[in-house]
């Protein structure tokens, strides 16, 4: 049983993190809401991670960081403070969890940390600029600290397409929007919060002691196929 400590783990891909983890592991939620769990293996800090001192935690084996932004606007209308913010959300947020835990984590069993990217850092979006430059950055973090801690933890990141999350729900608001979004898409689909589980699920595992410093695209072929 492996110490799981998930940053963001009370909506969307983070709750669905949680909940495929609670069966087998120990896992410890830090984020400003409480999930509606009640488990033994599961332990909550209500923590605004960008504001407030992050809590003191003895055990950890695993790091994953789920806070997200979907801020897409014009470049004529994005303020500089959008980019700053987006930029705080995605890679200030996740390395104050990384300096915090890094001690602890070294001595982790197969330690590892999981971050998020996007799929708009690989295909240009319209009105994607400032999410895209936060999470590229995001992908620059996790190979420059892949390189710097291995062999000793491993890095990696998911970058997933849109997923059905409080997150992402403008996006999905209406049957017309769900369907033009579908049809975008080579698969004819788009994300399942679990399926995103799935794939952390093995990041995290012992099934990928040699996977480091890489950034995997869950993409229902929009990246890659054109059809």
């Amino acid at each position: 049983m492996k110490n799981i400590l998930v940053i963001g783990g009370s909506k969307g891909i983070g709750a669905a993190i949680v909940e495929s983890q609670l069966a087998q592991h120990k896992v410890i939620n830090i984020s400003r809401t409480n999930p509606e769990i009640t488990s033994n293996n599961f332990t909550h800090f209500t923590c605004n991670v960008l504001e407030d001192e992050l809590p003191e935690i003895t055990a950890i084996d695993t790091l994953i960081y789920c806070p997200g932004s979907i801020n897409l606007k014009p470049i004529s209308r994005l303020k500089i403070d959008d980019f700053k913010n987006d930029y705080e959300i995605n890679v200030i947020g996740a390395v104050k969890a990384i300096q915090k835990y890094l001690p602890v984590l070294k001595k982790g069993e197969n330690p590892n940390i999981l971050l998020f990217s996007t799929v708009a850092t690989k295909l240009g979006m319209p009105f994607h600029a400032s999410i895209s430059a936060a999470k590229s950055a995001v992908e620059g973090l996790v190979k420059s600290l892949a390189a710097e801690l291995a062999p000793t933890i491993r890095v990696n990141a998911i970058a997933p397409t849109i997923t059905n999350t409080d997150l992402a729900s403008k996006l999905l608001r209406n049957d017309k929007m769900v369907e033009n979004i579908t049809e975008r898409h080579p698969l004819k689909k788009f994300l399942e919060p679990q399926e995103v589980a799935d794939m952390a699920d093995f990041l995290i595992s012992d099934k990928s002691r040699s996977v480091s410093g890489q950034i995997f695209t869950i993409d229902c072929g929009i990246v890659s196929l054109k059809i």
